[in-house]
């Protein structure tokens, strides 16, 4: 299947991109941050400016690496993990707040975006490739369920009612952090940038008066491309089953969990989903992955401003009805 190139999303086609810009430069950097590759990519003619607003992006994301990282003992979310099925754990506000974002997921895809997935997710080394036994397995998922995630909005403090339960907010804390630096660039003058965490990514302004052209990889390829988005001024977020993974008897386990049955779904190879912001990018494209083709379209058709692509498993492309619709002329 050869390279697509894709209508752009209704909240795209709006934006004025025939402006062309002559004068100042490109600056990027990239880090290793999260367990992913960050990049920052933005237009200033002031290098020092450049280099000053690149470094409040980085600052950003190793500060939440620190707060929200599962493999950190001193985290926020560490913290959580160890307390919070003995007693309420009062937590920051953000943290609250990205608490309850994840539980509106959870409660728009009927439970197929759930952070309490990690009480089975952890018990999985896609490095070592092992697993849970049958029976291990069982015994965790007894321990999911987000509606035994008790979120106290007085006091902001979060509980668990299950003994064994913990949260992974994987599926949302990089689009969060890409959110915060799109806001941190703004707040430093910056109009035409790029930040990406691994994929997830947002495309603030243009490009050199052209929208920014985002490929989306072929899962079974990485050299190769299914599809190419003109984007402007959106977040992105892909999630494909060949990010972390080892096969066993013929079945790829990936790091994308159904939280319904603790284990990795095979109708989808890859979803990504365009939207106004990060944490929706993020947390729809983890419920579209779980939910399948046809349920996931379903949901993203009732999203205002938000559109998906789709490669199920025998590699075919599917896509929501925003991205076929023709540009206004």
């Amino acid at each position: 299947m050869g390279p697509t190139s894709l209508a752009v999303p209704r909240p795209v086609r709006r934006l004025d991109v025939r402006r062309a810009r002559l004068d100042g430069r490109w600056h990027a950097r990239q880090e290793a941050i999260m367990g992913t590759p960050v990049r920052v990519e933005l237009w200033c003619d002031d290098g020092l400016a450049a280099e000053e607003a690149m470094e409040a992006v980085m600052r950003e994301m190793h500060r939440i690496d620190r707060a929200m990282s599962p493999y950190k003992e001193t985290s926020e979310l560490s913290h959580i993990n160890r307390e919070a099925a003995q007693a309420p754990v009062p937590v920051s506000d953000e943290m609250f707040r990205l608490l309850e974002r994840a539980q509106a997921f959870s409660v728009l895809s009927g439970g197929a975006f759930d952070i309490t997935y990690a009480a089975v997710g952890h018990l999985f080394d896609y490095r070592c490739g092992t697993m849970p036994s049958d029976e291990a397995l069982e015994r965790a998922r007894a321990a999911i369920g987000y509606g035994q995630l008790i979120l106290d909005r007085t006091h902001r403090t979060v509980r668990f009612a299950r003994e064994g339960m913990r949260i992974d907010l994987g599926g949302i804390a990089k689009g969060h952090a890409v959110d915060n630096a799109v806001a941190l660039l703004r707040q430093h003058g910056i109009r035409h940038a790029m930040v990406a965490a691994g994929g997830d990514s947002h495309v603030l302004g243009d490009r050199c008066g052209r929208p920014w052209h985002i490929a989306i990889r072929d899962p079974r390829d990485p050299d190769g491309i299914v599809a190419v988005l003109p984007l402007q001024d959106v977040s992105i977020s892909t999630s494909g089953d060949y990010e972390r993974y080892f096969e066993r008897d013929g079945v790829r386990h990936h790091h994308l969990i159904d939280p319904r049955s603790g284990r990795s779904p095979s109708a989808v190879r890859s979803v990504t989903i365009i939207a106004p912001d990060g944490v929706t990018a993020e947390g729809l494209s983890k419920a579209v992955f779980v939910l399948g083709v046809d349920a996931g379209l379903r949901l993203i058709e009732t999203q205002e401003g938000v559109d998906a692509v789709v490669v199920d498993a025998q590699g075919r492309l599917h896509c929501s009805s925003g991205l076929w619709r023709p540009k206004p002329v």
